[in-house]
């Protein structure tokens, strides 16, 4: 059974800085595609950011602040967010695939997402 769990989510202010985690188990880790999503009160869920094919791929919001890493022997995902908005405030969600794929920023091309971490960032 495949398990996701995001965390470190949080309360920060305007400038400040979070790194989320999102750890995977019983699926192989590192050989497909991997993203964050977030979805804003209200909004739908959007995409962030991911690996694919060794690549590292931004919404052009959050290039220069955010950036997406993972620790395959830790089976581990990560988001640093740095320089954070107010409008980077929503629920991040983490999301696997068994295989890599270009069309990395669209929702259908995971199986495999977490239950979702807040993070609220204060003017």
């Amino acid at each position: 059974q495949v398990q996701v769990v995001e965390s470190g989510g949080g309360l920060v202010q305007a400038g400040g800085s979070l790194r989320l985690s999102c750890t995977a188990s019983g699926l192989n880790f590192g050989s497909g595609t991997m993203a964050w999503f977030r979805q804003g009160p209200g909004e739908e869920r959007n995409w962030v950011s991911c690996i694919t094919g060794g690549r590292a791929l931004y919404v052009d919001s959050v290039k220069g602040r955010f950036t997406i890493s993972a620790d395959n022997a830790k089976n581990t995902l990560y988001l640093q967010m740095n320089s954070l908005e107010p409008e980077d405030t929503a629920t991040y969600y983490c999301a696997l695939a068994d295989l890599n794929n270009s069309f990395c920023y669209r929702k259908t091309t995971y199986k495999y997402w977490g239950q979702g971490t807040q993070v609220t960032v204060s003017s």
